[in-house]
């Protein structure tokens, strides 16, 4: 506990914060750590245990990530302790928005928030202890095989729809005659949403975020798939209306999704 120069190893000062997060009444608290310090986990709760004062044995619950590996420009990034080299999110943000010297103010704006967008989508979607590659390229890419800009698109173009719907004069604000969603898109869309409160429940109760990224991009690809079948807005106003309903219930929940793992939900592509 104590080193030969008199100061303490990294033991006592992780119990005694420990001790007085427990004794100012966090009595649930998860640590996230790297996976190279699991081995903290067994030291600190046994530390606990032996003071007595009452704390449980499993306190407190621990998350261990593994390293991320970067991609960029088709190669490996290298990162190392001993050598001091490394990668910041501030990096990775600047790198995935594709932020790049003579931007205006507006530009490198707009370019920070795509960069933000990516690296909290990216990060969150794979469990904190599989391997995780960290594709820059990928992140910059605006098409279908990007994730994020995959997801943020189905909301832009839900908000499109919207607009233009508004324009038609399709009417939301009266009785909907959902029984005329009958197509399979319709029906699938439909049971996709209908999974949106137990996916929920699901992250919460694992205290991760790699359910949502999942289900975004499936709730995503069944509203593409809506709409390359479907004609939202046409001539027949009630049918117009019931599918411009199920469309803003798709953009409402996939709103949700991404602003609970702080994602932005763009209006215009």
């Amino acid at each position: 506990m104590r080193k030969s120069d008199g100061s303490y190893t990294y033991f006592l000062p992780d119990v005694a914060y420990h001790v007085t997060k427990w004794e100012r009444g966090f009595h649930r608290a998860v640590n996230v750590q790297g996976s190279d310090h699991h081995g903290t986990i067994a030291r600190v709760r046994a530390g606990l245990q032996a003071l007595g004062l009452g704390i449980p044995p499993a306190y407190p619950d621990y998350v261990l990530h593994k390293m991320v590996t970067v991609m960029r420009g088709g190669q490996e990034v290298k990162i190392s302790k001993r050598a001091g080299s490394y990668v910041t999110v501030r990096d990775l943000i600047e790198w995935s928005g594709g932020v790049r010297d003579g931007m205006s103010e507006d530009e490198r704006d707009a370019a920070l928030q795509r960069g933000r967008d990516a690296v909290r989508f990216f990060l969150v979607s794979r469990k904190a202890d599989t391997e995780f590659v960290f594709d820059v390229d990928l992140a910059l890419a605006r098409s279908d095989e990007n994730p994020v800009y995959y997801v943020q698109y189905a909301h832009a173009r839900i908000s499109s729809i919207t607009r233009f719907a508004e324009t038609e004069g399709v009417d939301l604000t009266g009785k909907i005659n959902y029984r005329r969603l009958e197509t399979e898109p319709e029906l699938d869309l439909i049971r996709k949403l209908a999974e949106w409160p137990e996916i929920l429940e699901r992250a919460a109760r694992q205290r991760a975020l790699h359910p949502l990224t999942a289900y975004a991009q499936e709730l995503a690809a069944s509203f593409h798939y809506f709409y390359t079948k479907c004609r939202v807005v046409g001539e027949d106003k009630e049918l117009s209306a019931a599918r411009m309903s199920l469309s803003d219930a798709t953009r409402i929940i996939l709103k949700s999704v991404l602003s609970i793992i702080g994602v932005s939900a763009p209006e215009r592509m």
